[in-house]
Protein backbone atom coordinates (compact mmCIF):
# COMPACT_ATOMS: atom_id res chain seq x y z
CA UNK A 1 0.00 0.00 0.00
CA UNK A 2 2.76 2.29 0.66
CA UNK A 3 4.63 1.51 -2.68
CA UNK A 4 1.50 2.19 -4.42
CA UNK A 5 0.96 5.84 -2.29
CA UNK A 6 4.37 6.69 -3.02
CA UNK A 7 4.00 6.25 -7.03
CA UNK A 8 0.46 8.29 -6.86
CA UNK A 9 2.38 11.15 -5.24
CA UNK A 10 5.45 11.10 -7.55
CA UNK A 11 3.02 11.28 -9.92
CA UNK A 12 0.91 14.05 -8.38
CA UNK A 13 4.31 15.99 -8.03
CA UNK A 14 5.20 15.70 -11.49
CA UNK A 15 2.22 16.87 -13.11
CA UNK A 16 2.65 20.05 -10.71
CA UNK A 17 6.05 21.43 -11.54
CA UNK A 18 5.85 19.78 -15.44
CA UNK A 19 4.56 23.33 -16.32
CA UNK A 20 8.30 24.54 -14.80
CA UNK A 21 10.14 22.17 -16.79
CA UNK A 22 11.62 24.46 -19.37
CA UNK A 23 12.17 27.42 -16.91
CA UNK A 24 14.13 24.51 -14.39
CA UNK A 25 16.06 23.93 -17.29
CA UNK A 26 16.99 27.49 -17.96
CA UNK A 27 17.95 27.95 -13.94
CA UNK A 28 19.56 25.08 -13.91
CA UNK A 29 22.94 25.40 -16.42
CA UNK A 30 23.78 21.21 -16.24
CA UNK A 31 20.17 20.34 -17.59
CA UNK A 32 19.71 20.09 -21.50
CA UNK A 33 16.17 20.30 -23.42
CA UNK A 34 14.49 18.36 -25.97
CA UNK A 35 11.55 19.70 -28.17
CA UNK A 36 9.84 17.76 -30.77
CA UNK A 37 6.82 19.31 -32.47
CA UNK A 38 5.13 18.16 -35.92
CA UNK A 39 4.20 21.99 -36.99
CA UNK A 40 1.78 20.45 -39.58
CA UNK A 41 3.05 21.47 -42.84
CA UNK A 42 0.72 24.44 -45.12
CA UNK A 43 0.21 22.25 -47.53
CA UNK A 44 -1.49 19.90 -45.98
CA UNK A 45 -3.52 22.19 -43.23
CA UNK A 46 -7.15 22.00 -44.75
CA UNK A 47 -9.38 25.38 -44.00
CA UNK A 48 -12.49 24.13 -45.28
CA UNK A 49 -14.67 21.39 -44.77
CA UNK A 50 -16.47 21.61 -47.90
CA UNK A 51 -13.44 22.46 -50.20
CA UNK A 52 -10.65 19.76 -49.42
CA UNK A 53 -8.14 21.14 -51.71
CA UNK A 54 -8.30 24.52 -49.91
CA UNK A 55 -5.05 24.73 -48.02
CA UNK A 56 -3.91 27.06 -45.60
CA UNK A 57 -0.55 27.11 -47.94
CA UNK A 58 -2.89 29.17 -50.57
CA UNK A 59 -3.61 32.32 -48.26
CA UNK A 60 -0.22 33.59 -47.20
CA UNK A 61 -1.53 35.70 -43.77
CA UNK A 62 -2.79 32.13 -42.56
CA UNK A 63 0.08 30.15 -42.52
CA UNK A 64 2.25 32.87 -41.80
CA UNK A 65 0.83 34.27 -38.69
CA UNK A 66 0.54 30.45 -37.16
CA UNK A 67 4.47 29.89 -38.28
CA UNK A 68 5.28 33.10 -36.37
CA UNK A 69 3.38 31.86 -33.29
CA UNK A 70 5.27 28.50 -33.53
CA UNK A 71 8.58 30.58 -33.53
CA UNK A 72 7.53 32.31 -30.69
CA UNK A 73 6.78 29.49 -28.38
CA UNK A 74 10.00 27.74 -29.01
CA UNK A 75 12.24 30.69 -28.95
CA UNK A 76 10.11 31.79 -25.53
CA UNK A 77 10.56 28.00 -24.56
CA UNK A 78 14.29 28.00 -25.69
CA UNK A 79 15.15 24.10 -25.69
CA UNK A 80 18.66 23.44 -26.67
CA UNK A 81 17.40 20.61 -29.11
CA UNK A 82 14.61 21.34 -31.50
CA UNK A 83 13.25 18.83 -33.57
CA UNK A 84 10.60 19.63 -36.02
CA UNK A 85 8.40 17.43 -38.45
CA UNK A 86 6.21 18.32 -41.69
CA UNK A 87 8.36 21.80 -42.01
CA UNK A 88 7.53 23.68 -45.63
CA UNK A 89 10.85 23.26 -46.84
CA UNK A 90 9.64 23.94 -50.14
CA UNK A 91 8.73 27.80 -49.20
CA UNK A 92 11.40 29.87 -49.12
CA UNK A 93 10.25 32.76 -47.51
CA UNK A 94 8.97 30.21 -44.34
CA UNK A 95 12.87 28.84 -44.49
CA UNK A 96 14.13 32.20 -44.49
CA UNK A 97 12.30 33.26 -41.42
CA UNK A 98 12.69 30.05 -39.83
CA UNK A 99 16.65 30.31 -40.52
CA UNK A 100 16.84 33.88 -39.14
CA UNK A 101 15.08 33.79 -35.81
CA UNK A 102 16.37 30.79 -34.85
CA UNK A 103 20.10 32.09 -36.27
CA UNK A 104 19.39 34.87 -33.93
CA UNK A 105 18.49 33.15 -31.22
CA UNK A 106 21.93 31.18 -31.29
CA UNK A 107 20.74 28.21 -33.11
CA UNK A 108 22.51 26.35 -35.52
CA UNK A 109 19.68 24.65 -37.71
CA UNK A 110 19.46 21.79 -40.35
CA UNK A 111 16.71 21.21 -42.75
CA UNK A 112 16.11 17.75 -45.16
CA UNK A 113 13.16 17.59 -47.62
CA UNK A 114 11.26 14.44 -48.01
CA UNK A 115 12.78 12.61 -51.55
CA UNK A 116 10.42 13.45 -54.82
CA UNK A 117 9.63 17.01 -54.02
CA UNK A 118 6.84 16.04 -51.36
CA UNK A 119 7.20 19.56 -50.03
CA UNK A 120 7.90 19.15 -46.29
CA UNK A 121 10.44 17.63 -44.38
CA UNK A 122 12.40 17.96 -41.22
CA UNK A 123 14.10 20.32 -39.28
CA UNK A 124 16.67 20.23 -36.27
CA UNK A 125 17.77 22.97 -34.10
CA UNK A 126 20.79 22.55 -31.43
CA UNK A 127 21.92 25.82 -29.32
CA UNK A 128 25.44 26.44 -29.70
CA UNK A 129 25.67 27.60 -25.88
CA UNK A 130 25.09 23.41 -25.33
CA UNK A 131 26.32 21.79 -28.00
CA UNK A 132 28.85 21.69 -30.68
CA UNK A 133 28.31 20.01 -34.42
CA UNK A 134 30.60 16.97 -34.86
CA UNK A 135 28.45 15.80 -37.85
CA UNK A 136 25.30 15.32 -39.58
CA UNK A 137 24.17 12.91 -42.01
CA UNK A 138 20.99 12.96 -43.92
CA UNK A 139 19.10 9.26 -44.12
CA UNK A 140 16.34 8.82 -47.24
CA UNK A 141 14.11 5.60 -46.93
CA UNK A 142 13.29 6.39 -50.69
CA UNK A 143 10.06 4.07 -50.24
CA UNK A 144 6.70 4.95 -51.49
CA UNK A 145 6.16 6.80 -48.25
CA UNK A 146 8.93 9.27 -49.19
CA UNK A 147 10.57 9.33 -45.75
CA UNK A 148 13.78 10.31 -44.65
CA UNK A 149 15.94 10.61 -40.93
CA UNK A 150 18.46 13.14 -39.86
CA UNK A 151 21.51 12.08 -37.72
CA UNK A 152 23.29 14.55 -35.28
CA UNK A 153 26.05 13.84 -33.86
CA UNK A 154 27.06 16.33 -31.21
CA UNK A 155 29.59 17.04 -28.29
CA UNK A 156 28.02 18.48 -24.96
CA UNK A 157 30.47 21.98 -24.20
CA UNK A 158 30.11 24.25 -21.16
CA UNK A 159 28.13 24.40 -18.96
CA UNK A 160 29.33 20.29 -19.00
CA UNK A 161 32.89 20.44 -17.98
CA UNK A 162 31.82 19.29 -14.74
CA UNK A 163 31.69 15.73 -16.57
CA UNK A 164 35.34 16.26 -18.57
CA UNK A 165 38.11 14.64 -17.82
CA UNK A 166 40.21 12.11 -19.94
CA UNK A 167 38.06 8.88 -19.40
CA UNK A 168 34.62 10.50 -19.53
CA UNK A 169 33.00 10.96 -22.92
CA UNK A 170 30.24 13.56 -23.75
CA UNK A 171 28.66 13.39 -26.78
CA UNK A 172 25.14 12.75 -27.91
CA UNK A 173 23.44 11.40 -31.31
CA UNK A 174 19.84 12.92 -32.34
CA UNK A 175 17.74 11.13 -34.47
CA UNK A 176 14.87 13.48 -35.87
CA UNK A 177 12.60 11.88 -38.13
CA UNK A 178 8.88 11.20 -39.06
CA UNK A 179 7.53 7.65 -39.78
CA UNK A 180 4.87 6.43 -42.70
CA UNK A 181 1.12 7.04 -41.51
CA UNK A 182 -0.46 3.70 -40.95
CA UNK A 183 -3.27 4.15 -43.62
CA UNK A 184 -4.33 0.24 -43.19
CA UNK A 185 -2.66 -2.98 -41.30
CA UNK A 186 -0.25 -3.92 -44.58
CA UNK A 187 1.76 -0.75 -43.82
CA UNK A 188 2.53 -2.03 -40.25
CA UNK A 189 5.33 -3.75 -41.50
CA UNK A 190 6.77 -0.94 -43.24
CA UNK A 191 6.79 1.76 -40.62
CA UNK A 192 8.80 -1.63 -38.94
CA UNK A 193 11.19 -1.40 -41.20
CA UNK A 194 11.55 2.44 -41.04
CA UNK A 195 12.69 2.04 -37.46
CA UNK A 196 14.89 -0.88 -38.33
CA UNK A 197 16.79 1.08 -40.72
CA UNK A 198 17.11 4.18 -38.53
CA UNK A 199 18.69 2.01 -35.39
CA UNK A 200 20.88 -0.11 -38.16
CA UNK A 201 22.14 3.20 -40.06
CA UNK A 202 22.99 4.59 -36.08
CA UNK A 203 24.87 1.11 -35.63
CA UNK A 204 26.82 1.40 -38.78
CA UNK A 205 27.37 5.30 -37.92
CA UNK A 206 29.10 4.05 -34.53
CA UNK A 207 31.55 1.66 -36.37
CA UNK A 208 32.31 3.70 -38.59
CA UNK A 209 33.42 6.20 -36.29
CA UNK A 210 34.57 3.87 -33.96
CA UNK A 211 32.34 5.15 -31.04
CA UNK A 212 31.92 3.26 -27.92
CA UNK A 213 27.70 3.56 -27.18
CA UNK A 214 26.33 6.96 -26.34
CA UNK A 215 23.17 8.15 -25.49
CA UNK A 216 20.70 8.36 -28.40
CA UNK A 217 17.62 10.79 -28.67
CA UNK A 218 15.11 9.89 -31.22
CA UNK A 219 12.75 12.65 -31.48
CA UNK A 220 9.61 13.26 -33.85
CA UNK A 221 6.53 12.07 -34.97
CA UNK A 222 5.80 8.00 -34.82
CA UNK A 223 2.79 7.73 -36.18
CA UNK A 224 1.97 4.93 -33.76
CA UNK A 225 0.66 4.78 -30.11
CA UNK A 226 2.00 2.38 -27.45
CA UNK A 227 0.60 -0.28 -27.99
CA UNK A 228 2.01 -0.83 -31.69
CA UNK A 229 4.73 -2.76 -33.00
CA UNK A 230 7.07 0.10 -33.59
CA UNK A 231 7.23 1.39 -29.34
CA UNK A 232 7.32 -2.84 -28.45
CA UNK A 233 10.45 -2.47 -30.93
CA UNK A 234 12.17 0.17 -29.29
CA UNK A 235 11.64 -0.75 -25.96
CA UNK A 236 12.80 -4.54 -26.99
CA UNK A 237 16.52 -2.24 -27.78
CA UNK A 238 16.37 -0.44 -24.46
CA UNK A 239 15.27 2.74 -25.15
CA UNK A 240 12.78 4.58 -22.86
CA UNK A 241 9.44 6.89 -23.68
CA UNK A 242 11.27 10.16 -21.64
CA UNK A 243 7.61 11.26 -21.03
CA UNK A 244 6.50 8.05 -19.75
CA UNK A 245 9.60 7.69 -17.59
CA UNK A 246 8.67 11.64 -16.26
CA UNK A 247 5.11 10.68 -15.55
CA UNK A 248 6.09 6.94 -14.35
CA UNK A 249 3.60 5.54 -16.54
CA UNK A 250 3.86 1.90 -17.30
CA UNK A 251 4.01 0.10 -21.29
CA UNK A 252 0.88 -0.40 -20.33
CA UNK A 253 -0.51 3.33 -19.49
CA UNK A 254 -1.81 3.43 -23.01
CA UNK A 255 -4.39 5.97 -22.71
CA UNK A 256 -2.81 8.71 -20.40
CA UNK A 257 -2.31 11.13 -22.60
CA UNK A 258 -2.62 11.70 -26.20
CA UNK A 259 -0.26 14.41 -28.65
CA UNK A 260 -2.53 14.21 -31.50
CA UNK A 261 -5.61 14.80 -33.40
CA UNK A 262 -5.30 12.99 -37.17
CA UNK A 263 -8.03 13.88 -40.23
CA UNK A 264 -9.96 11.08 -39.20
CA UNK A 265 -10.87 12.55 -36.02
CA UNK A 266 -8.93 10.07 -33.80
CA UNK A 267 -6.81 11.24 -30.77
CA UNK A 268 -3.72 9.42 -29.64
CA UNK A 269 -0.19 9.76 -28.74
CA UNK A 270 1.99 9.32 -31.25
CA UNK A 271 5.30 11.74 -30.56
CA UNK A 272 7.89 10.28 -28.61
CA UNK A 273 11.38 11.47 -27.37
CA UNK A 274 12.90 8.44 -27.04
CA UNK A 275 16.34 7.91 -24.91
CA UNK A 276 18.38 5.30 -24.69
CA UNK A 277 21.75 5.22 -22.30
CA UNK A 278 25.25 3.66 -22.82
CA UNK A 279 24.55 0.85 -19.98
CA UNK A 280 21.07 0.56 -21.84
CA UNK A 281 22.67 -1.01 -24.57
CA UNK A 282 20.54 -4.48 -24.37
CA UNK A 283 19.54 -6.79 -27.48
CA UNK A 284 21.45 -7.15 -31.06
CA UNK A 285 19.50 -5.59 -33.44
CA UNK A 286 18.69 -8.77 -35.45
CA UNK A 287 17.74 -10.55 -32.89
CA UNK A 288 15.35 -8.44 -31.63
CA UNK A 289 14.03 -7.48 -35.17
CA UNK A 290 13.29 -10.87 -35.56
CA UNK A 291 11.18 -10.71 -32.21
CA UNK A 292 8.96 -7.70 -33.50
CA UNK A 293 8.85 -9.04 -36.86
CA UNK A 294 7.55 -12.28 -35.30
CA UNK A 295 4.98 -10.61 -32.99
CA UNK A 296 3.39 -8.63 -35.89
CA UNK A 297 3.62 -11.88 -37.89
CA UNK A 298 1.04 -14.02 -35.33
CA UNK A 299 -0.64 -10.13 -35.01
CA UNK A 300 -1.73 -10.10 -38.30
CA UNK A 301 -2.95 -13.63 -38.88
CA UNK A 302 -5.07 -13.43 -35.88
CA UNK A 303 -6.91 -11.01 -37.67
CA UNK A 304 -7.00 -12.55 -41.07
CA UNK A 305 -7.73 -16.38 -39.97
CA UNK A 306 -9.98 -17.14 -36.81
CA UNK A 307 -8.16 -20.47 -35.47
CA UNK A 308 -4.86 -22.35 -35.38
CA UNK A 309 -6.23 -24.93 -38.23
CA UNK A 310 -7.13 -22.14 -40.57
CA UNK A 311 -4.00 -20.62 -39.88
CA UNK A 312 -1.93 -23.76 -40.95
CA UNK A 313 -4.39 -24.60 -43.77
CA UNK A 314 -3.45 -20.82 -45.21
CA UNK A 315 0.21 -20.99 -44.32
CA UNK A 316 0.38 -24.56 -45.88
CA UNK A 317 -0.56 -23.46 -49.60
CA UNK A 318 -0.13 -26.31 -52.25
CA UNK A 319 2.33 -28.59 -49.91
CA UNK A 320 0.98 -32.02 -50.18
CA UNK A 321 2.63 -32.89 -46.98
CA UNK A 322 1.51 -31.93 -43.31
CA UNK A 323 4.50 -29.24 -43.60
CA UNK A 324 4.79 -25.80 -44.47
CA UNK A 325 7.48 -24.71 -47.07
CA UNK A 326 9.04 -21.24 -46.77
CA UNK A 327 7.84 -20.45 -50.52
CA UNK A 328 4.76 -21.33 -49.28
CA UNK A 329 4.78 -19.26 -46.29
CA UNK A 330 6.07 -16.64 -48.47
CA UNK A 331 3.24 -16.50 -51.16
CA UNK A 332 0.24 -16.93 -48.28
CA UNK A 333 1.34 -13.96 -46.62
CA UNK A 334 1.69 -11.97 -49.78
CA UNK A 335 -1.87 -12.70 -50.82
CA UNK A 336 -3.06 -11.61 -47.54
CA UNK A 337 -0.74 -8.20 -47.96
CA UNK A 338 0.53 -9.12 -44.47
CA UNK A 339 4.22 -9.40 -46.22
CA UNK A 340 5.47 -6.99 -49.28
CA UNK A 341 8.23 -7.22 -51.16
CA UNK A 342 10.32 -8.11 -48.14
CA UNK A 343 11.68 -11.75 -49.15
CA UNK A 344 15.23 -9.68 -48.96
CA UNK A 345 14.55 -8.74 -45.11
CA UNK A 346 13.68 -12.32 -44.50
CA UNK A 347 16.39 -13.95 -45.73
CA UNK A 348 18.93 -11.40 -44.32
CA UNK A 349 17.76 -12.08 -40.61
CA UNK A 350 16.71 -15.71 -41.10
CA UNK A 351 19.71 -17.83 -39.55
CA UNK A 352 21.53 -14.03 -38.39
CA UNK A 353 22.38 -13.66 -34.96
CA UNK A 354 25.75 -12.19 -33.78
CA UNK A 355 27.50 -13.60 -31.18
CA UNK A 356 28.89 -10.43 -29.31
CA UNK A 357 30.75 -9.52 -25.96
CA UNK A 358 30.23 -7.29 -24.04
CA UNK A 359 33.47 -5.52 -22.45
CA UNK A 360 33.31 -2.77 -20.22
CA UNK A 361 35.37 0.03 -21.20
CA UNK A 362 35.04 3.28 -19.84
CA UNK A 363 32.90 5.97 -18.04
CA UNK A 364 30.49 8.22 -20.61
CA UNK A 365 27.68 10.58 -20.36
CA UNK A 366 24.14 9.67 -19.75
CA UNK A 367 20.85 11.27 -19.06
CA UNK A 368 18.08 11.21 -16.61
CA UNK A 369 14.59 12.14 -17.14
CA UNK A 370 13.61 15.04 -15.11
CA UNK A 371 10.83 16.64 -16.52
CA UNK A 372 8.48 16.38 -19.56
CA UNK A 373 5.48 18.29 -20.48
CA UNK A 374 3.16 18.53 -23.23
CA UNK A 375 1.45 21.97 -24.71
CA UNK A 376 -1.37 22.38 -24.89
CA UNK A 377 -1.97 20.76 -20.80
CA UNK A 378 -5.30 18.87 -21.67
CA UNK A 379 -3.63 16.23 -23.76
CA UNK A 380 -1.58 15.28 -20.66
CA UNK A 381 -5.35 14.19 -19.14
CA UNK A 382 -6.29 12.25 -22.87
CA UNK A 383 -8.17 15.51 -23.88
CA UNK A 384 -8.11 17.39 -27.14
CA UNK A 385 -8.72 21.00 -26.94
CA UNK A 386 -11.42 22.13 -29.48
CA UNK A 387 -9.64 26.01 -29.22
CA UNK A 388 -6.13 24.45 -30.16
CA UNK A 389 -5.14 25.41 -33.47
CA UNK A 390 -1.14 25.90 -33.64
CA UNK A 391 -0.71 22.35 -35.49
CA UNK A 392 -2.95 18.89 -35.15
CA UNK A 393 -0.31 17.86 -32.71
CA UNK A 394 1.37 18.59 -29.58
CA UNK A 395 4.48 20.06 -28.59
CA UNK A 396 6.54 17.90 -26.34
CA UNK A 397 9.69 19.03 -24.47
CA UNK A 398 11.71 17.02 -22.34
CA UNK A 399 14.36 18.24 -19.55
CA UNK A 400 17.33 15.91 -19.40
CA UNK A 401 20.06 15.70 -16.60
CA UNK A 402 23.54 14.57 -17.55
CA UNK A 403 24.74 11.55 -14.83
CA UNK A 404 28.05 9.68 -15.51
CA UNK A 405 27.97 5.88 -16.34
CA UNK A 406 29.89 2.72 -17.16
CA UNK A 407 30.62 2.78 -20.99
CA UNK A 408 30.22 -1.00 -22.66
CA UNK A 409 31.63 -1.54 -26.23
CA UNK A 410 29.99 -4.12 -28.52
CA UNK A 411 32.52 -5.77 -30.10
CA UNK A 412 31.27 -8.53 -32.92
CA UNK A 413 33.43 -11.66 -33.11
Amino acid sequence: MGTKNRRINSRRRVSRIGSYAIASSIKDPTCVSCTTFNILAPIYKRISHKDPSYRESDVKDYWLNRNKRILDWLLYERASIICLQEFWVGNEELVSIYDKRLGNAGYNSFKLARTNNRGDGLLTAVHKDYFRTISHRELLFNDFGDRVAQLLHVELIVPFSQYRNNNTRHEILIVNTHLLFPHNSSLCLERLRQVYRILQYVESYQKENNLNPLPILLCGDWNGSKKGHVYKFLRAQGFISSYDAAHLYTDTDAQKWVSHRNHRGNICGVDFIWLLNPNRYMKLLKTSWSEALSGMLKHQLRRALVTEDDAFAFLKANSHGHYITYSGFYEALCQKRIWNACSDQIDEVRGKVLDDVINKTEQTIGFSVKNAVLFPTEVEKGKWPEDYSLSDHARLTVVFSPVRMPCFRLTSS
